[in-house]
């Protein structure tokens, strides 16, 4: 039986308790990550202007950081823009994931549950000509749980995709070794003409519109799939 002093849901209070808790400390912890990720691209940017005035150059090429809100901002460099978008909600690692096969997580359940920052590639002119149909691509997202640790799920050709989640920690240099290798991914993942088939018929409609507003797609390489690393871990 139940006594008067005790709710007969205290179970169930509690569980909501411990478990809402657990995520408010993982949403903080990816804030906390957010809040680096904006502080390094600031400092970042800085950096770049300093190195451009000293090269001389000729041309206009900038490098651009600007926020968009709380949970978003962007990065501006050559003829590309990578957003960094943080999701306000909180994730649970899939069972069937790598990642929950590692001693870090048995050792603590509550480690599989991850904030998450996604990075996207877009075309700089695509915003600048409101180029609706073009595409953009999520080339990485960065899980974060409530000790900081993350890992990295994205292409293999940003040359680290951190796999070890017991070590790696977010940190100033962390973040800075992830923007550094993001954008250097970006800089090589070059404009693909498209398909000829894929754009000989134009509609009266469209070609009575200016080229800006074609049905025409423009993306760094159609076809491309995301693959996240495979590889386990301890």
């Amino acid at each position: 039986m139940t006594s008067k002093n005790t709710s007969p849901h205290q179970e169930l209070f509690k569980e909501i308790i411990e478990k809402s808790s657990m995520k408010q400390e993982v949403f903080k912890a990816t804030q906390e990550a957010f809040g680096l990720f904006k502080t390094v691209s600031e400092q970042m940017t800085d950096e770049y202007v300093k190195t451009a005035k000293k090269l001389k150059v000729v041309h206009d090429v900038p490098m651009e950081m600007e926020e968009h809100g709380t949970f978003e901002f962007s990065l501006k460099f050559g003829g590309d823009i990578l957003f960094f978008l943080m999701h306000s909600n909180i994730f649970e690692i899939p069972r069937d994931h790598n990642v929950m096969r590692s001693t870090y997580i048995k050792e603590d359940k509550e480690r599989s549950y991850c904030g998450i920052i996604h990075i996207y590639n877009f075309l700089k002119d695509s915003f600048k000509y409101d180029r609706k149909n073009d595409l953009g691509y999520l080339i990485g997202r960065v899980l974060i749980n409530k000790e900081q640790h993350y890992f990295i799920e994205g292409k293999s050709e940003l040359g680290f995709l951190y796999k070890n989640f017991r070590n790696s920690r977010i940190t100033p240099e962390s973040v800075d070794k992830i923007i550094t290798a993001t954008i250097r991914y970006t800089i090589g993942f070059d404009l693909l003409t498209p398909p000829y088939d894929q754009v000989k018929l134009v509609s009266v409609d469209e070609m009575k519109n200016t080229l800006d507003n074609m049905a025409f797609k423009t993306g760094k390489r159609l076809g491309f799939k995301f693959y996240p690393d495979q590889n386990g871990e301890d």
